[in-house]
């Protein structure tokens, strides 16, 4: 079975246990974020591991369940948590979700992760709209034969993080009274965190902040036409610059910090995002 079936024999799976719903928003949340999800209206959860070819996630922070519901009346669906290549899963497999959220019928895909801040003014808790990102872990989803039904052989990656989203983000910050940062997203594969030197190369590359994520799903996403926005939680400074050992429990403590902050974010945004429609670009 190909990866075009596969996607579709995953969506079917969902519908039919969907309750109706028909999202036109799909969020990926990172580590520490998966909470938003437990407060969605009329929500219908499915854990990974109940369906088809769907991977499953096995890092802490991150629950494996797909939730369908709504926000404010509108509907989504939600991924509390994402796998990465660094567990063992091909490039194709760690992006197979995002093509799944995309084949449901999404028009914009919203991606977020813990991040580790690069930039000398970023600090832990703060939110940083993606304005385009560094692919510097040596893969790429799209590797291999290409099937047509899902995307083009050579994606143009000019407008991956159209503009017009990073405003409506950057705008919903604002009517929370919260200035949210912006900058560059670089991926490396992990899971060993970066060196010193690694963070002061990202610098000079333009790398505002650094992860292990996000970066397979939004080629897979651009690939099928769907547009992307972006939200890192810089959850820790990065190696050499906080002068302090990096560990995953700093990532969820800060998460968990800024999670009431991040959930009224979203509610804003969501819902203007799935409004607007796919026209808005």
């Amino acid at each position: 079975m190909g990866l075009y079936e596969q996607v579709q024999e995953t969506v079917g799976a969902i519908r039919a246990r969907a309750g109706g719903l028909s999202p036109k928003v799909g969020i990926i949340l990172g580590s520490g974020l998966g909470g938003f999800a437990d407060g969605l209206e009329d929500k219908v959860v499915l854990p990974y591991v109940d369906l088809p070819h769907f991977p499953h996630s096995s890092v802490p922070g991150h629950a494996g369940r797909l939730v369908l519901g709504r926000v404010r009346g509108e509907p989504i669906v939600a991924m509390q948590g994402r796998v990465h290549a660094y567990e063992g899963y091909t490039p194709a497999q760690v992006a197979f979700p995002a093509r799944v959220l995309c084949a449901l019928g999404i028009h914009t895909l919203v991606v977020t992760n813990a991040a580790g801040g690069v930039n000398l003014d970023f600090r832990p808790g703060d939110l940083m709209v993606i304005t385009d990102h560094l692919n510097l872990s040596g893969y790429n989803p799209l590797t291999g034969p290409n099937d047509d039904r899902l995307g083009p052989r050579f994606p143009d990656m000019t407008t991956a993080y159209p503009v017009v989203l990073q405003s409506q983000l950057r705008e919903s910050g604002r009517r929370m009274g919260v200035e949210l940062k912006q900058g560059v997203y670089a991926i490396l594969a992990g899971p060993a965190y970066e060196t010193p030197a690694e963070i002061r190369m990202l610098r000079h590359l333009g790398a505002d902040a650094v992860g292990m994520s996000t970066v397979p799903e939004v080629i897979a996403a651009n690939h099928m036409g769907v547009r992307v926005a972006g939200v890192s939680c810089i959850t820790n400074l990065a190696a050499g610059i906080g002068g302090k050992p990096l560990t995953h429990e700093e990532v969820a403590e800060t998460a968990h910090r800024v999670k009431d902050l991040f959930t009224r974010l979203l509610e804003d945004f969501l819902p203007t995002v799935a409004r607007a429609g796919a026209s808005n670009t």
